[in-house]
């Protein structure tokens, strides 16, 4: 176990030779069910287990993710003691879709997105045999954790955060978005197409991302989606956008609902999210009386939006801290 977190440090010097070795051994030790979601939606996930472990950390990835992505992720979750539930929310992944456009990313109400994850702990996590319950939210997945949590306190013992998605980066003022967003509501048909700017899917080159600086980790995750075209998700649609933004206000709204552990990671070159959102959030939870793990976010230096996808040299500092925090709640 300790070989392994010092690999962090170094992995990417023979990624191909890891991933094509003990990260494939590893992916092929995995479960994989369903359950029904809100409206019946089927909502899959991927369960990583040992009867050694008396620790889970539920992981709820970001928009358009699918759990073939945290695959790397889960191995060095499960050889730090813990076992490991991923879950591919509604209208991404494996999971079923709203609209008959599968590229759309959509979803009815943000709400579905937190029901869907109490059901999944109804029935996976809560009767399951462990001691302790932590949950890592990336994204959007942060958004949909840090809601669960103000609706349902005390469920879980710590929960981290990467990047959460309490506010997004618009290039527009607000008054101007709230407008856009406003009349695409009261009409169906651009309430449910793709946001100005987005559209369909498509790989984008290395070179003009801004998600990762790790060329092979993205080489690699761009190869899932192009490998199956069922997983593929592109912009989010005008409605989407509207819900993700209510959310946003409504987790700020809401800190004082919950007093789980929590530790924030924040990326400092941030493209997506909106750190000053972070920022409020962590002053609001102190301001509580439920600070955030060190009262603030944890900045990775020089990191893009997907820390849990970076370079070695970030990636290890996130993990590291991560692991250290739910141990800390043991």
């Amino acid at each position: 176990m300790f070989r392994q977190k010092m690999d962090w440090e170094t992995r990417e010097n023979a990624f191909a030779a890891f991933t094509l070795g003990p990260l494939s051994n590893f992916w092929r030790q995995r479960e994989e069910a369903e359950f029904r979601g809100v409206d019946n939606v089927p909502v899959r996930f991927v369960r990583f287990r040992a009867k050694k472990h008396d620790r889970v950390i539920v992981v709820c990835p970001g928009r358009i993710e699918s759990y073939v992505k945290y695959a790397e992720l889960a191995y060095d979750l499960f050889y730090s003691g813990f076992d490991v539930l991923i879950i591919d929310h509604r209208g991404q992944g494996f999971s079923g879709r709203m609209l008959d456009d599968s590229h759309r990313g959509h979803v009815d109400n943000f709400s579905d997105y937190v029901d869907d994850l109490t059901a999944f702990w109804q029935q996976e996590v809560a009767p399951g045999p462990w001691r302790k319950r932590y949950i890592l939210g990336h994204s959007m997945g942060g958004a949909i954790a840090t809601l669960f949590l103000q609706h349902h306190p005390n469920q879980c013992d710590a929960m981290a955060l990467c990047a959460p998605m309490f506010g997004i980066i618009m290039r527009l003022p607000d008054w101007m978005v709230r407008h856009i967003l406003d009349f695409a509501e009261g009409h169906q048909r651009i309430r449910e197409s793709y946001a100005m700017g987005t559209g369909r899917w498509h790989a984008l080159p290395f070179s003009l991302n801004i998600l990762t600086h790790s060329r092979e980790r993205y080489r690699r995750n761009l190869g899932f989606y192009a490998d199956n075209p069922y997983i593929r998700v592109g912009g989010p649609t005008y409605h989407w956008v509207r819900e993700g933004v209510l959310a946003g206000e409504q987790i700020l709204a809401g800190v004082a609902n919950d007093d789980t552990p929590t530790l924030l990671i924040q990326a400092e070159e941030e493209r997506v999210v909106d750190n000053r959102m972070h920022d409020r959030y962590c002053e609001r939870r102190a301001a509580a009386g439920k600070p955030c793990e060190g009262g603030r976010p944890l900045v990775i230096q020089g990191a893009f939006h997907e820390i849990l996808f970076e370079k070695d040299d970030m990636r290890s500092v996130a993990l590291h801290n991560i692991v250290a925090f739910f141990n800390r709640h043991d």
